[in-house]
Formats: C-alpha cells, sequence, structure tokens
C-alpha cells in the first residue's frame, strides 16, 4: 500500500551565512504539509558560526560552486520524490543551476545572485570589488564586514535584528565563488532546457542583489516553455527571508507553488498501483 508523504522542500542558501539563516522562515511551509530540508555547504557544515568568525579554515577560500551544487545535488537524490527547490542569494542562483541539471520539481529563487548572461549593476559590483581585487582572492576566504552587512544585506532590518543574525549565523565565505560568478564561470543555465515551473523575487530596498539583476534573471527564464514568474517585495531588503515581513514572502511562496504541488499529487496519485494511494 502507497501513502502520500510530506512534499519535500530543500532550502539552499547563499554567500556569508549559514543553513540556519532559514530559521524561522522554514517554519510556515512545515505548517503547510512540507517536508524540510536545509542542507549546509561542504567545508562550513562542521563548524558554529562563531568558529568560522574567529579561525575560517582555508579550504573555504577555494570552495567553488560546482562543489556546493554537486553536495546539494547529492542530498536531492536521497529523496523519494523530486522536491521543490527554494535558495536565497546564491542559493537562488544554485537552484537554478540545479533545475538546468534537471533536478527537483520546481524552483523559487529569492533574489538571486546573478546568472551567466546578467551584468551586475554598480552597487553589487561594489559589494563583489573587495573579494576579487585582494591578491590571492579567488583561494582566500571572504568576510563580510559587519558595517556592510547592515548597509548592503540587512538595511531593511532593525539594528536589533541585524545583531542578532550577525551572531547567529554570518559567517566567511568563498572568494573563488564571488569570482566565479562574476566572470559568468560555472553559472551558465539554458533556459529552454527547463521543464520546472520557476519563482524569482526582487527586494524594493536590496542593495545587494537589486531589483534590476532580478529582474535581468527572469527576463532570462522566460524563454522557457515552464511557468517563469516574478515576484516584488516592496520595502524589503536582501535579509527578506528574517526581516519584519518574512512570514508574508514565505506564504506569498507557499501559494505560489500550490497549484504546481497540487499537478504533482496528482501525478504521483495516476503512476501508482490502483487502490494504493491513502
Amino acid at each position: 500500500m502507497v501513502t502520500r508523504t510530506a512534499d519535500p522542500v530543500v532550502f539552499v542558501h547563499g554567500l556569508w551565512v549559514t543553513a540556519a539563516s532559514w530559521h524561522p522562515f522554514a517554519d510556515p511551509w512545515r505548517e503547510a504539509g512540507y517536508e524540510t530540508h536545509t542542507p549546509e555547504w561542504p567545508v562550513i557544515d562542521s563548524l558554529s558560526a562563531a568558529a568560522l568568525r574567529d579561525d575560517p579554515p582555508a579550504a573555504l577560500g577555494s570552495l567553488s560552486i560546482e562543489a556546493v551544487v554537486d553536495r546539494m545535488a547529492a542530498h536531492i537524490r536521497t529523496l523519494d520524490r523530486p522536491p521543490l527547490l527554494v535558495g536565497h542569494s546564491f542559493g537562488g542562483l544554485f537552484i537554478q543551476l540545479l533545475l538546468d541539471q534537471g533536478l527537483g520539481r520546481a524552483g523559487i529563487a529569492l533574489n538571486p545572485a546573478p546568472i551567466a548572461g546578467v551584468v551586475p549593476g554598480l552597487l553589487t559590483l561594489r559589494a563583489a570589488a573587495p573579494a576579487i581585487l585582494r591578491p590571492g582572492g579567488w583561494r582566500r576566504p571572504y568576510a563580510l564586514p559587519r558595517a556592510l552587512w547592515a548597509e548592503r544585506y540587512a538595511n531593511a532590518a532593525p539594528l536589533a535584528l541585524q545583531t542578532e543574525t550577525w551572531e547567529r549565523y554570518v559567517v566567511p565565505t568563498s572568494g573563488r565563488i564571488i569570482n566565479q560568478a562574476a566572470f559568468w564561470r560555472g553559472t551558465a543555465i539554458d533556459p529552454l532546457r527547463r521543464r520546472q515551473p520557476l519563482l524569482i523575487t526582487a527586494g524594493e530596498r536590496d542593495r545587494l542583489v537589486t531589483p534590476y539583476l532580478s529582474r535581468a534573471a527572469f527576463r532570462l527564464q522566460r524563454r522557457s516553455s515552464a511557468p517563469t514568474d516574478f515576484l516584488d517585495f516592496p520595502g524589503r531588503s536582501h535579509l527578506l527571508i528574517a526581516e519584519p515581513g518574512w512570514e508574508e514572502v514565505a506564504q506569498a511562496c507557499i501559494a505560489w507553488d500550490a497549484p504546481h504541488r497540487s499537478l504533482q499529487s496528482d501525478a504521483d496519485f495516476l503512476n501508482a498501483p490502483e487502490g494504493d494511494f491513502l
């Protein structure tokens, strides 16, 4: 006898944070009947945020886009059914690469880092320049200064939340990934190959991945024959998954997925042996 299982959703985080950044954003998804997964990146998966800030591993500096995507792909393949993929920032780039590989049943890219073909604007270039221009930057960890966290990443969050999130999950990141993205290495996707639905979002006050970048990615991705949608969240910064109003972001994404989730459930039912579904 086959029973319906919870729909899996895999959350993929981006630069300068750990998988802890998905708490409490993932809670409404569990309440909506999803089975939530928050796999961690290689290298940083066995260390606390404080330990990573105090003494970042040398291997973190040369961690590549391919290594992170491979780790996420391996996790996805352990699941018993195709998951919804939700990525924030560079996680939004990663889930588009995973969809390009045919993984996942649908994707949500929250204020995603640019895929190849999207030219970064001045604000984004200014944020990435220190990591790119320093000697050996492509193989050294890069820590986002606390002032830039407040100014570019969490600029719509109150001071107390900026401090709390910094202490809880802000960490140095890979210099190599920043360099790869800047020069479109390992970030190319083929929209014509994608068959899964995709939602791309923007935050009006995002100073790291500006609305311009999200819209540019949407223009490229809508070449796909699969459903491709765009949502703009007024007043939100790059920290839209944690700043005040994050619940609205989560519920809007859950609502977007509802018809795609229903189609997947119907397909599971039709493909099951007759009389075997509860």
